[in-house]
């Protein structure tokens, strides 16, 4: 697998080996030695989620508190869908700041939001699928969430006027008043 680095650190793109022949193609989709040399240090995942939205779905931004706060490691499956992550860290130099980026069952890139940042994403396509492994489960009591649409933070989502959410996620909080994790 490769790894790139992004502009938020330690958010990465993981392009995976994929081999094809005329029977089709085969991928080793997660390792955990090969992703804690990308990461700088060893990962443990505890659950892995899964879910189909319809086209202009977004779910998120999401994000947990401490001692619940989640790394995942997001791919898409099937279909297409836009993501964004947002440094949620008090005091970090990037606080704030997004990133963006598409994912597809085609590519077969990942993405790796490690804890402390927000994320998002919008199905582009209908049926969209996406797997992500997390850090920690999910915990309701440390679940929170800030506005997709956030003009602060400045996302630019595509066809963001059919845009469907949750009602949860339609009343999430700017970033100014979310509840966010305290500096360490």
């Amino acid at each position: 697998m490769i790894a790139s680095a992004t502009e938020l650190p330690g958010v990465l793109v993981i392009e995976p080996r994929v081999h094809h022949d005329e029977r089709g193609w085969f991928m080793e989709s997660h390792s955990d030695e090969a992703f804690a040399a990308a990461a700088g240090s060893p990962v443990r995942f505890v659950q892995d989620n899964h879910s189909l939205s319809a086209r202009g779905v977004v779910r998120g931004l999401h994000y947990q508190l401490p001692p619940s706060e989640q790394g995942k490691l997001i791919r898409v499956v099937h279909g297409q869908s836009f993501h964004a992550v947002v440094d949620i860290r008090r005091g970090s130099p990037s606080f704030g700041r997004a990133i963006t980026i598409t994912l597809d069952a085609v590519a077969k890139r990942q993405l790796w939001v490690p804890p402390g940042f927000a994320h998002g994403l919008m199905a582009l396509e209908e049926l969209t699928e996406v797997v992500y492994k997390v850090t920690a489960a999910w915990s309701r009591s440390a679940e929170r969430g800030i506005r997709w649409d956030d003009p602060a933070i400045g996302i630019a989502w595509p066809n963001a006027a059919r845009a469907l959410l949750s009602p949860k996620d339609a009343a999430a909080p700017l970033l100014a008043a979310a509840d966010l994790p305290l500096p360490s």
